[in-house]
């Protein structure tokens, strides 16, 4: 339901890992898996998952 140019993704929280590392300790490394689900979901590529939302933190974040 998010709009595309709105999505962020994030892996902050320590204690909720996504499948398959259910039971670990977060952290940012398992992003990729976020932006599978992600992709998935919104019938997306992975590639365009990740372009779209570095594009988004750029322009939210304001950063050149």
């Amino acid at each position: 339901m998010v709009p595309n140019d709105r999505m962020l993704i994030e892996t902050d929280s320590p204690y909720l890992s996504p499948e398959p590392l259910r039971g670990r300790r977060n952290d940012p490394r398992n992003v990729k898996y976020i932006a599978q689900k992600v992709a998935d979901v919104k019938q997306m590529s992975l590639e365009e998952v990740a372009q779209l939302t570095f594009e988004n933190a750029k322009r939210i974040f304001n950063i050149k």
